[in-house]
């Protein structure tokens, strides 16, 4: 059995998260095998954003209070504007991604996503990508600023857009199969 396979995989948004950057991850990681819940900050469910309009809702499997980096080897956190923008003013959410990475986790973030990162303080040092308007957020947080599809600096993986979902679910994969990761603090 591969680890993707074995693997436990948590995705936090809440509302305004861009639909395709939420749903693309949980269905493709599912399909590779993994069990894959989606955390939010109340345990309710939440509804998306696409094509400038609000879109579907997704159900959650648990709120952010019974969520644990313990039990999961990887967080997904899809962008939109709305999402992390609320997210990232979230001490919990912060905390919980933080708490990710310190473990060694895999921790991946797409389009404005990022923003959590910087909240985390893992950026520094690190390779990473985003949705253009983060990038001086992101160059101001001492992160290494490209432009490419996908950006992973060990273990941590960022992309841009919904245009790099095949990338963004692949590395997650990949990486999830390398394993725990050793990181420096930042």
């Amino acid at each position: 059995m591969t680890a993707i396979a074995r693997a436990r995989i948590l995705i936090l948004a809440t509302d305004g998260f861009e639909q395709s950057e939420l749903e693309t991850p949980l269905h493709r990681l599912r399909e590779a095998g993994a069990s894959v819940d989606v955390v939010t900050t109340d345990g309710e469910g939440i509804r998306g954003f696409s094509d400038g309009e609000w879109g579907d809702t997704v159900p959650a499997d648990m709120s952010l209070s019974d969520a644990s980096h313990e039990v999961y080897d990887a967080i997904v956190l899809p962008g939109g504007q709305i999402n992390p923008d609320s997210l990232r003013m979230n001490e919990g959410a912060v905390r919980l991604v933080k708490n990710f990475a310190d473990s060694g986790k895999v921790v991946a973030a797409i389009c404005h996503a990022p923003w959590l990162l910087i909240e985390a303080g893992i950026v520094r040092g690190r390779e990473v990508t985003s949705w253009p308007s983060v990038r001086t957020d992101l160059k101001n947080a001492g992160g290494h600023v490209v432009d490419k599809d996908v950006a992973v600096d060990n273990g941590i993986i960022t992309s841009r857009n919904p245009g790099d979902l095949d990338a963004f679910v692949t590395k997650i994969v990949e990486e999830i199969e390398e394993g725990r990761h050793k990181r420096d603090a930042a």
